[in-house]
């Protein structure tokens, strides 16, 4: 058993492990949103529209987190201005918002000497270079987005299913749409600087999806998805540490692969449960 105990033993990979695993429990919270209203393209654009104010923001010496929540707040502000004032789609804002924030970015960005280490972080973080105080930091995140959550779950709920029955009894909709994004700024936002957009992105979409496709209860599905994200994070870790893969993408890619094994496990229960239901008249 020293293979699986043996890597949590180095204090950067227990860092790393702690942090993964509070991002997969914000992660789950939020992206069970994402999943059920279907904003998976605009929680991508949101991810990687974080660049121009990460890249302003280094190259000035000030904080990353104003940078990505001020360029994150713009990404959404315009996204709700161009779906609201012309004649396109929301899905063309969020495109065209979204290929203009990344080469923006990337422009600002390329004047570094450091052009592709920056890019690449931005990418893919560095989950292994986790500190104390980034644990404190996504700890207070997940306080805020478990209340967030809890007092705002009616108005989610409604907001998902029915946005005009949500009106109907009050519910607010425009808020409750409102604080939703905000709930997904604050994971991507708390998030990203450690694991990276590509992790972030995958923990919002991929356990969430997997454990949409079992559970009918909002709940349940929040707490699987943070289990999915949890033992994505073990698994990559352990991956990473044993083949000398890239941590962030590792785990990333853990979380999508089990989705998939969560597709395939559906097929063979419907078969299953086809095969077992007699035909009528037998």
């Amino acid at each position: 058993m020293e293979w699986l105990t043996d890597p949590f033993e180095v204090g950067f990979v227990a860092r790393a492990l702690w942090g993964g695993l509070l991002v997969s429990v914000i992660c789950g919270l939020a992206g069970t949103w994402v999943v059920l209203r279907g904003m998976a393209f605009m929680s991508d654009a949101m991810a990687h529209g974080m660049l121009p104010g990460v890249a302003i923001a280094s190259l000035l010496g000030g904080s990353l987190l104003l940078g990505a929540a001020l360029s994150t707040v713009a990404m959404t502000l315009g996204v709700t201005a161009l779906s609201r004032t012309s004649r396109l789609s929301q899905d063309t804002g969020i495109g065209l918002l979204f290929v203009g924030m990344l080469s923006t970015g990337v422009i600002i960005v390329s004047h570094s000497q450091s052009f592709a280490v920056d890019l690449t972080g931005f990418l893919f973080g560095d989950v292994l270079a986790v500190r104390a105080g980034d644990l404190l930091l996504l700890a207070g995140a997940l306080a805020l987005a478990l209340l967030l959550t809890i007092v705002f779950h009616r108005s989610f709920v409604a907001l998902a299913f029915d946005r005009r029955k949500a009106a109907t009894l009050g519910l607010r909709p425009g808020l409750a749409h409102g604080v939703m994004v905000a709930l997904l700024t604050l994971a991507i936002v708390a998030s990203f600087h450690v694991v990276g957009t590509l992790l972030v992105f995958g923990l919002l979409i991929a356990p969430p999806a997997a454990m949409a496709l079992w559970a009918d209860r909002i709940p349940a599905i929040m707490i699987g998805a943070a289990v999915i994200g949890g033992l994505a994070t073990v698994g990559g870790l352990l991956i990473s540490w044993h083949l000398g893969t890239a941590a962030g993408a590792t785990i990333a890619a853990f979380a999508v692969a089990c989705f998939f094994v969560s597709v395939l496990a559906t097929l063979v229960r419907d078969r299953l449960r086809f095969t077992a239901t007699p035909l009528k008249g037998h």
